[in-house]
């Protein structure tokens, strides 16, 4: 049985809120001098581009709605497979530029879906 496409969505909300709460305070120097919230944005980064990935793939018609779905999904394959090459700059960038509008987005799709069934 398929999963929940709402589900996938919750997740990316899930994910993106534990980013802006392991980010709250801090700089972009402050990102960088912490290898433990490196590891923790990274992989918050990673589950949001799997699920956006597996929601496209289960729910084209709600992934169309994701603003550069494509991108998001591109990052979170060079989180994985590209590691040694992870800019903390870019990444930076995309918690402070991208994210909230990602969040919103998400955010607003669930309001009109409604939650994931349990």
């Amino acid at each position: 049985m398929p999963r929940d496409p709402r589900a996938f969505l919750w997740d990316v909300q899930q994910a993106g809120q534990a980013i802006a709460e392991f980010t709250a305070g801090l700089d972009a120097s402050g990102y960088r001098a912490s290898p433990l919230i490196r590891s923790a944005v990274e992989r918050q980064f990673e589950v949001i581009g799997e699920a956006l990935n597996r929601l496209s793939k289960d729910a084209p018609d709600i992934a169309d709605r994701v603003p550069d779905l494509r991108r998001i999904v591109s990052f979170r394959n060079i989180l994985t497979h590209g590691y040694a090459v992870v800019d903390d700059g870019r990444v930076w960038e995309i918690v402070t530029s991208m994210l909230p509008t990602l969040r919103a987005t998400v955010t607003a799709l669930l309001s009109e879906l409604g939650p994931p069934d349990a």
